[in-house]
């Protein structure tokens, strides 16, 4: 697929231009605050908390974790390193005060030793007695929270996507390699021993070559409502919240927590949130090591009106030159009529593998396909659709225990998932989302029109156009955004080459950073 889409460099101009300036301005500077404090009430709190019998981690082969962000899922964070052999969890960050209290009093009566709390990281940085950071922020900390740490000396787990942004990702990638720190990405899936058995298969050729890989991100996601105005919690210290994000007031989302995934100020949508997973699974099975020189989007926030911007139901094309990558979102169910009645358990499921879960990577090969799900479920079929057996799994590690071997042994290569490798899979997220940005509305004969000189696309167009109209939307009408086919170098990760489009696409692939909360460019 190459410039088959009559998508001249000018298209979507029109559509960006109303927005291009509100991201050009210039950031919101921060709330005074008189000293980088850390968070202190009660008996002690912030500092220590000990319990009876307790022992404090320092002078021994102990690797002391500092977690950021507690409230979701870093709890999991929480149980995988306080349940290991010679790891302890001695420090915790969040900025919401009662989130901090009931996990620093897990950790402290799980653990029986002492935990500090802090509401700002830099604070545990400085002073937290940890050699390594764990954060599980929201989207648009994680590249920052990770600099931080290894600038203060520290190893970091950086959930993912690693990154809010193509070139922040990087940026981290750099100083890592320059630090020589130990920095792994959260995509767990390349720990899973049964998708590292089936991706060899599939890489050592067994089923032919690969026509195309396709990975879903099938999950319900209901309104978010309309009319913003949410509150912020009490005792949150807003300003840390949004730390590089402008500071929004009146809120644009009802929910504070969890709904800021679908606003661009914070989250990428489903893709980068859940879908980052499979996207990652897709990349791994191509054995692509960059990202996509060609990508483009069709998609959009459609079958109700809410306050969210990002994308629930869309199609990613990443045009590699040996085989493409598709990454299909839907987060409507598989008819209106489940919007009202069962939703989550009424989601599209492959066309490969009907039955099978919708959160999953598909690899199509001349000579049969393979099915991985989020859980590590493998099936296989040869090319007459007849059942082959799965290849053994490998024995592995879980993504947190690799994390810490890692960190013992010194090696980046032992990491399942280096960041470098999250980074790449984050990257392709990001794209897809900057085609849908500089994208117009059409018609469904206007994105066929488009589209026609690519079967493949087309027919997974096609699927996506059936899915929306059986939700009721009238695709007919210009409702669906078709995104620019758009280029990227490999080597420097910016769109080139796309004229009067470089430009725009370009301030998309970085933000404008909220001063103190700058990530600097790694030279």
């Amino acid at each position: 697929m190459r410039e088959v889409f009559g998508i001249a460099a000018g298209c979507g101009i029109s559509y960006f231009s109303d927005n291009i300036q509100n991201l050009m301005k210039t950031p919101d500077q921060p709330s005074s605050i008189d000293r980088r404090k850390v968070l202190k009430y009660g008996a002690g709190f912030g500092l220590a908390l000990a319990w009876p019998n307790s022992k404090v981690i320092g002078a021994n082969e102990d690797i002391r974790v500092g977690i950021i962000g507690v409230n979701g899922r870093g709890k999991s964070h929480m149980d995988a390193f306080a349940k290991m052999n010679g790891v302890r969890v001695t420090a915790l960050c969040d900025c919401d005060p009662a989130v901090l209290d009931a996990r620093v009093n897990k950790m402290a009566d799980q653990q029986k030793i002492t935990v500090q709390g802090f509401a700002d990281m830099r604070e545990m940085f400085d002073g937290g007695e940890i050699d390594a950071m764990s954060t599980a922020t929201p989207n648009h900390w994680h590249t920052l929270a990770g600099f931080w740490a290894i600038q203060a000396g520290k190893d970091a787990y950086v959930e993912k996507p690693i990154s809010h942004n193509v070139w922040e990702g990087r940026q981290l990638v750099k100083l890592a390699r320059k630090n020589g720190k130990i920095c792994q990405g959260g995509t767990q899936s390349r720990s899973m021993g049964s998708i590292q058995a089936a991706v060899k298969f599939v890489q050592d050729g067994k089923l032919g070559k690969i026509k195309y890989v396709k990975g879903m991100c099938y999950k319900p996601r209901t309104s978010i409502g309309k009319g913003g105005g949410g509150e912020i919690p009490e005792g949150v210290d807003y300003n840390l919240w949004c730390g590089p994000a402008n500071q929004e007031s009146p809120l644009g989302r009802r929910r504070f927590h969890y709904d800021w995934h679908w606003f661009y100020e914070y989250g990428n949508g489903d893709m980068g949130n859940q879908g980052i997973h499979q996207m990652d699974v897709a990349r791994w099975y191509l054995g692509e090591d960059k990202i996509a020189p060609r990508s483009m989007s069709i998609g959009g926030r459609l079958g109700y009106d809410d306050d969210g911007e990002t994308p629930n139901t869309q199609i990613v094309y990443h045009d590699y030159d040996a085989a493409p990558l598709i990454f299909e979102t839907r987060g409507l169910p598989s008819e209106k009529k489940y919007q009202e009645d069962n939703w989550g358990k009424n989601m599209n499921q492959p066309d490969e593998f009907p039955g099978e879960s919708g959160i999953s990577v598909v690899v199509v090969c001349e000579g049969g396909c393979v099915y991985t799900n989020a859980g590590g479920k493998v099936k296989m079929k040869d090319a007459e659709g007849n059942e082959m057996e799965a290849p053994k799994a490998f024995d592995t590690e879980d993504i947190f225990t690799n994390f810490i071997s890692a960190v013992k042994s010194r090696k980046v290569e032992e990491q399942y998932a280096d960041c470098e490798e999250t980074h790449i899979s984050s990257a392709l997220c990001h794209t897809g989302l900057i085609s849908h940005r500089l994208g117009s509305q059409m018609t469904n004969d206007e994105i066929l029109e488009s589209i026609k000189d690519d079967a493949t696309l087309t027919d997974r167009y096609q699927s996506m156009s059936d899915h929306l109209g059986k939700n009721g939307v009238k695709v007919d009408e210009k409702k669906v955004v078709l995104g620019p086919m758009v280029k990227f170098n490999p080597e420097t990760e910016w769109a080139e080459g796309n004229g009067e489009l470089d430009e725009p696409a370009n301030i998309l692939a970085r933000r404008e950073y909220r001063k103190p909360f700058v990530v600097p460019e790694v030279l």
